[in-house]
C-alpha cells in the first residue's frame, strides 16, 4: 500500500472515532466552544520581548530580556516590568508603556490605548531592545565563536584537524570550492569565503536553534531575512565592475546604433535596474517564508489535537508533525546553502569578466 493511501485509510479511521465521540454526548446540549490555535501559532513564530520558555499567564517561565527604548531619553529596563500579560503597565522615570501585539506604546498608568481600525494611536518610542530574536541571534554568533576559535586552537598544534575542526573543515571546503569557486571564478572568489562561510553556518546554526523547544523563530523573522538581504545588495553592487554596470545601462552592446536601441531601452534598462532590487528580495522571501511553512505546517499539525477533541487523532498527528520535523532539519541546512549559493551567483554576475569576441 502507498503512502498515500495509508494516509487515507488513517484519515478515515480517525473520523470514524472522532464521529463516535463526538455523537456519545449528543444529548447535551450545551456546545463547548472551538479550540482557535491561530493565537498559539502566532505566539510560536512571532518575535517578543521576553523569552517564554513553558507555561500560561502567572504560571508562565521564561527569561527576561533588556528593553531598551529611545523616548526624549535612553529609557533601559528589564522585560519583567512588562510582564507576560499585555495588561501590565511598566512604569520608568515617570513615564508609563504597555505591550500591544509585541510592541510597545507610550501609554499612561491606567495603560490606556486609544484604539482606530483595531490599531494603537499611541505614540511608538524608538525599540533597540534585545528581543527573543536577537538574543538568539546573539547566541548563535557565540556558538559560531567559540567553534573558530576551537578550530583554529586544533590546527595550531598540528595541521590535522582535531575534535569540532574535523567537523567544520569539510564545510569550509564545500563552500569555498563548490559554492565560491564555481559561481565566482577562479580569479576573485577567494575575497569572498569569509563572507560565505560565515554566512551559511550562521544560517544553519539559526535554523537548528529555531527546532529546538521554545527557541525563537529567527530565520522565520522578515527583518532579519531583509538584513541578509540588504548585505547581499551592498557586497553585489560594491563589487561590481565596469561589464556589470555596462549590462544595466547598455545591455544590447555595439551591436546596433544607439539611435536604433533607444525606444528598447525606455522599457529594457529600467527592468535591468529593478533586477538590482528583485534579487535580493527574493533571497529575503524564500528564506523567510520556507522557515516559517515549516513552523506553522507542525503547530497546525499538533493543533488538530485540541480542535478535533479526540484522542484518536493523536497517532497521526504527532506522527506527521515528526514526519514535517524531520524535513525540517534537512530543510535547515538546504535554505542555509541556496541562499550562499545564490549570493555568489549574483556576487559572480557582478565581478564577471568581459567576454571577447574570437574570430
Amino acid at each position: 500500500m502507498s503512502f498515500k493511501k495509508l494516509l487515507i485509510v488513517l484519515h478515515l479511521i480517525v473520523f470514524c472515532f472522532g464521529f463516535a465521540e463526538t455523537h456519545e454526548g449528543s444529548t447535551e446540549t450545551v456546545k463547548e466552544e472551538k479550540y482557535n490555535p491561530v493565537p498559539f501559532i502566532m505566539h510560536h513564530i512571532s518575535d517578543a520581548h521576553n523569552w517564554h520558555l513553558w507555561g500560561e499567564g502567572h504560571n508562565s517561565v521564561g527569561i527576561s530580556l533588556p528593553v531598551i527604548l529611545w523616548d526624549n531619553g535612553l529609557k533601559v529596563f528589564s522585560s519583567e516590568k512588562l510582564g507576560h500579560e499585555e495588561e501590565n503597565v511598566a512604569e520608568v522615570d515617570g513615564k508609563f508603556y504597555k505591550v500591544f501585539h509585541n510592541k510597545i506604546y507610550s501609554t499612561d498608568a491606567n495603560g490606556t490605548l486609544d484604539m482606530h481600525e483595531g490599531h494603537p494611536t499611541n505614540d511608538v518610542p524608538l525599540d533597540f531592545s534585545i528581543t527573543k530574536v536577537v538574543a538568539q541571534m546573539l547566541l548563535a554568533a557565540v556558538i559560531l565563536l567559540i567553534i573558530g576559535l576551537a578550530s583554529a586552537s586544533s590546527y595550531k598544534k598540528s595541521q590535522v584537524p582535531s575534535g569540532v575542526a574535523k567537523f567544520i573543515e569539510p564545510i569550509v571546503v564545500f563552500v569555498r570550492d563548490e559554492i565560491a569557486l564555481q559561481n565566482i571564478g577562479s580569479v576573485r572568489y577567494q575575497k569572498y569565503v569569509p563572507y560565505l562561510v560565515t554566512l551559511f553556518l550562521f544560517i544553519w546554526v539559526l535554523n537548528i536553534l529555531g527546532l529546538l523547544p521554545g527557541a525563537a523563530n529567527t530565520t522565520g523573522n522578515i527583518a532579519f531575512t531583509m538584513v541578509l538581504a540588504v548585505f547581499t545588495l551592498l557586497i553585489v553592487n560594491l563589487s561590481g565592475r565596469k561589464t556589470y554596470w555596462m549590462h544595466m545601462f547598455d545591455p544590447l552592446g555595439s551591436n546596433m546604433p544607439f539611435a536604433g536601441k533607444i525606444l528598447v531601452y525606455i522599457i529594457l534598462v529600467p527592468v535591468e535596474l529593478l533586477g538590482i532590487i528583485t534579487k535580493p528580495f527574493a533571497l529575503m522571501i524564500r528564506l523567510f517564508a520556507n522557515m516559517t511553512a515549516g513552523h506553522i505546517i507542525i503547530m497546525s499539525l499538533i493543533a488538530l489535537i485540541f480542535i478535533m477533541q479526540t484522542y484518536a487523532i493523536t497517532p497521526v498527528s504527532l506522527g506527521l508533525s515528526l514526519f514535517i520535523y524531520i524535513l525540517e532539519v534537512l530543510v535547515a541546512a538546504l535554505q542555509a546553502y541556496i541562499f550562499t549559493m545564490l549570493t555568489a551567483l549574483f556576487i559572480g554576475s557582478a565581478v564577471e569578466e568581459p567576454h571577447h569576441d574570437h574570430h
